[in-house]
């Protein structure tokens, strides 16, 4: 049993409602140090509610969120690839402008290190030919790539990812997982997808979301929203 140092969040009886309509019901939820949480449910299910909520970027209507930070930080090291629809890709940005701002609240490290943290991200993510493009010049792939990058460059201790693999091409898609599974080792993970073949096996820890969670606890769980269970 994990002791409780080695919790990182807790969602303790959250409900969300919009307009009388219940989008999360009653929901608890410890993420500890090392999980890779892998989520899915059908759409309007509440996944991305729910994220936004741990995230602490909406309100839950009912519930509590406590992140345990460490006593000499001043705050938990989240990264947050959101869905690509949330960004506005007409915003006069660069793709090496896109990345860096991953870096805004480290304050520990220096010029140097940023701009070696920016140049490998950038080619870690495939961007070389377009770290100086407006990033509405690029592919719906291309600018998922930007802003992975800029979750990943603080080398947080939480990895959000919301739909990771959305508008990603199939030759991109493996050296995601790669990167993905290089993360893992030393970062928390919880991902969003509709695409669990490959993260199912990957995963330590599989939730379904439709308005309530449920954890499953089969190995054999892939993209349907129901558990194999034996």
């Amino acid at each position: 049993m994990l002791s409780p140092t080695n919790n990182l969040i807790s969602l303790e009886n959250i409900w969300m409602t919009y307009d009388s309509k219940i989008i999360l019901r009653d929901i608890c939820l410890s993420v500890n140090k090392g999980d890779f949480i892998a989520i899915t449910g059908p759409n309007g299910g509440g996944k991305t509610t729910l994220l936004r909520i741990l995230l602490k970027l909406i309100k839950p209507t009912k519930g509590t969120v406590t992140y345990r930070i460490k006593p000499e930080a001043s705050r938990l090291p989240i990264g947050y690839l959101p869905q690509k629809n949330s960004i506005d890709s007409h915003f006069p940005v660069t793709v090496e402008e896109v990345i860096s701002a991953g870096l805004l609240n480290l304050n520990d490290i220096s010029p140097r290190e940023k701009s070696r943290r920016i140049d490998d991200t950038i080619a870690m993510m495939g961007l070389r030919d377009h770290a100086r493009q407006p990033i509405g010049q690029l592919s719906g792939g291309q600018l998922q790539r930007a802003l992975l990058g800029r979750a990943v460059i603080s080398q947080p201790e939480i990895l959000v990812l919301d739909e990771p693999l959305s508008y990603i091409d199939k030759r991109f898609e493996h050296h995601l997982y790669d990167i993905i599974g290089t993360i893992a080792r030393d970062a928390t993970i919880v991902l969003v997808s509709h695409e669990m073949s490959t993260i199912s096996g990957m995963a330590t820890r599989h939730l379904i979301i439709d308005h309530n969670l449920h954890e499953c606890t089969s190995p054999h769980h892939s993209v349907h929203y129901d558990c194999d269970e034996p």
